[in-house]
């Protein structure tokens, strides 16, 4: 591969700042900074001059189309492109593009998910211009990054609530950091996703009707080997992945994709991207596309990228790292402790509204990240469990006891930790080891939460966990604002919230079954194991009236989340329900029906040589392999009836509660039977690629 000059690739098809303040006056180009900074609203004439050199930056580029580039609520983007062309009076063509054309835009929206916000005939959608995240071009098209709504105005997208969301707690940190004296522009949330993803060799994924259809194996024996070695897991990356990876690299640094780090993962033909932080609905945008050059790029070189959370059972699934923190203007991180007193006062309290947060809203997050794929990798000893909790690690857990009791903290200095009045002991990022078990743990100066799938879109857990947090932010800052006595007021407050959200707090092993009994019996944690299960907690009160009030949904758009994500749970089952019935009927059973009568026939003519000829293998293969087809029989048919029923409901929590009861059920057992068949019917006659060749295709 040609040796490519990374700083001047980077951000080379990206209509980013450098351009906009070479090709921008200096009049125009500070409104723009003005908009993207400070939330101003953007001028008319401004928008016009930012589409003229946007469109002459991208004809020089090579586009010659346009698109409005958004994030319906289907999970994945969505465009649609119009040329720059405009008919002359010559008969010949210019290309034009208009401001009126860079902010608004008017795709169907009819046949989106809108979750009863919408009827189909109401076709009506507008998309509007975000200009806080940089055009790109994209496959000569110029990919304008929007909001997507309504004709009314419910947000149709999830960029719109998570730049409410964004909003929200920018409002309420600003608040907060006025009580310390410090008065700044805006304050963000960051985030660096990192990646996990499955390749397979393309040959061998085509001739896999249940990959195809529905993106993981819903059959599958395991092969002798699979992850138990560890010989995977940072191993050195294979030559033709290598390759993938450099021309992914390529393609992603091209968009201005800070692409960073790439290893092998713990399972076979498992591996890993992750990114630099950045702005939280930046990172937004630029893991969508990553997940799309990611599958891309893999194609090309006769590979196919698996972004299903569990694409093959018995080895791990996939997840996606989200690493939050908040930083201000000035570039203050205020997760990261400080090197004064009220600096690590700042921290404790910006600390606390996390922690508390996260026990408010713990069924937010939970639900945040709830799919039919990610039901399968949550609570396995491979990712969190579904119960959400905090890990602090020793020492910053030592010094919220030392807060909490009122004693001195036992650690570098003894010290009454009386925030802002006496001297607050200096402590280290990262004295501690990670907690992989942890849902959300503390690594230094950031909280990665570890629960999202890697199909998930991050905006989702990013909506809530902004939401959630600007809420804790807000009760401090209504308390702390009437105080007459600000230290003391701020001390009594850390001091409090750490006591009340003691029990979101856990160091240990989240795997084990001693703390999932710990966390529902004796602490009260919710552990909402399905999407079934958490879903509808969206619409409980307490939920509804945070989201409402910071102006992060209406309560329409609620209602509409629910009933969209419980459909797409149901449908994705449905989906897999029905590949397996056709898979059986149509090619496992006739393939085991092949290999009995292969078996019966050479039974026969070896009994017909000699009577002393006891066909032990045969015999009892036969026997089993007979029973087994008359379970997968019994499995299939009562699996058609339950995903026949699923029809009668006109309910989808019921729907949806149906599917965990007993479609899945249903699916668990008929695969079970299938798979002990596998392992008993010759290579010859099985119809699919095994799990061997799946795992181990790609050299």
């Amino acid at each position: 591969m040609e040796k490519q000059n990374v700083p001047e690739l980077f951000g080379s098809l990206v209509f980013d700042d450098r351009v906009m303040r070479a090709r921008l006056s200096d009049k125009v180009y500070n409104s723009l900074r003005k908009t993207i900074d400070e939330n101003v609203k953007l001028d008319d004439e401004v928008a016009e001059a930012v589409a003229v050199e946007m469109r002459d930056w991208a004809l020089e580029h090579g586009a010659t189309h346009f698109t409005h580039w958004f994030q319906p609520l289907t999970g994945v983007t969505a465009e649609k492109h119009d040329s720059f062309i405009t008919p002359s009076p010559d008969g010949g063509v210019l290309m034009e593009f208009s401001g009126k054309e860079l902010i608004k835009g008017e795709p169907d929206a009819s046949s989106f998910p809108s979750g009863g916000l919408r009827a189909t005939f109401e076709a009506r959608g507008y998309t509007a211009w975000d200009p806080t995240s940089y055009a790109f071009i994209k496959d000569h098209t110029l990919c304008i990054p929007t909001a997507f709504c309504s004709y009314s105005g419910e947000a149709l997208d999830k960029k719109t609530p998570l730049l409410r969301s964004m909003q929200a707690l920018d409002r309420e940190a600003k608040r907060i950091l006025k009580l310390f004296g410090k008065d700044v522009k805006y304050v963000r949330t960051s985030v660096g996703p990192e990646q996990e993803y499955f390749l397979v060799d393309k040959e061998v994924f085509d001739k896999r009707p249940d990959l195809i259809y529905t993106g993981r194996t819903l059959f599958g024996a395991m092969p002798p080997k699979g992850q138990e070695l560890d010989d995977h897991y940072f191993g050195v990356i294979k030559p033709r992945v290598t390759e993938f990876m450099e021309d992914l690299n390529n393609e992603l640094w091209k968009l201005g994709i800070l692409a960073k780090t790439e290893h092998n993962e713990v399972a076979p033909a498992q591996h890993e991207l992750a990114p630099i932080f950045s702005t939280t609905n930046v990172a937004t945008d630029n893991n969508q596309l990553m997940m799309e050059i990611m599958q891309k790029v893999a194609r090309k070189h006769g590979m196919v990228c698996l972004l299903h959370e569990k694409p093959f059972a018995g080895v791990n699934g996939s997840g996606k790292h989200n690493n939050w923190s908040m930083a201000t203007d000035t570039g203050v991180n205020l997760l990261s402790p400080g090197d004064t007193p009220y600096e690590n006062a700042q921290f404790l309290l910006f600390l606390a509204a996390v922690i508390q947060a996260v026990d408010d809203y713990q069924d937010l997050l939970r639900l945040s990240v709830a799919t039919a794929g990610n039901d399968h990798r949550l609570g396995a000893n491979e990712a969190p469990p579904a119960i959400i909790s905090v890990f602090l690690g020793d020492e910053l857990s030592a010094i919220l006891d030392a807060i909490r009791d009122d004693k001195p903290y036992e650690g570098t200095e003894k010290v009454v930790m009386k925030l802002g009045v006496n001297s607050i002991p200096h402590f280290s990022k990262d004295t501690t080891d990670r907690n992989r078990t942890s849902p959300f743990a503390f690594t230094g100066n950031k909280f990665e939460f570890r629960s999202l799938g890697s199909s998930n879109s991050i905006a989702c857990c990013n909506i809530m966990l902004n939401a959630a947090v600007a809420e804790s932010l807000k009760q401090y800052a209504d308390e702390l604002e009437k105080s007459d006595d600000f230290e003391v007021a701020l001390h009594e407050l850390i001091k409090r919230v750490i006591t009340k959200h003691q029990r979101i707090l856990f160091n240990g092993n989240g795997y084990g079954e001693e703390w999932i009994k710990e966390a529902v019996e004796v602490r009260g944690l919710s552990n909402l194991k399905t999407t079934a299960d958490a879903m509808p907690r969206l619409l409980d009160k307490k939920n509804m009236d945070m989201l409402i009030s910071h102006k992060v949904f209406t309560k329409a758009e609620i209602q509409s989340r629910c009933e969209i994500m419980l459909e797409n749970y149901c449908k994705t089952v449905n989906i897999e329900g029905h590949t397996m019935v056709e898979m059986v009927r149509k090619n496992y059973l006739p393939a085991i029906e092949g290999y009995l009568y292969s078996l019966a026939k050479t039974t026969s003519l070896m009994k017909s040589v000699s009577d002393k000829v006891k066909c032990n293998y045969e015999v009892s293969t036969m026997e089993r392999l007979s029973e087994l087809t008359d379970y997968i029989m019994d499995s299939v048919e009562k699996l058609e009836v339950a995903l026949e029923e699923l029809k009668s409901y006109d309910d989808i929590i019921k729907t949806s509660e149906a599917v965990r009861d007993t479609v899945i059920p249903a699916m668990d057992k008929l695969r079970g039977y299938v798979d002990e068949a596998e392992m008993l019917t010759s290579e010859r006659y099985w119809p699919f690629p095994s799990y061997g060749k799946l795992l181990f295709s790609v050299n």
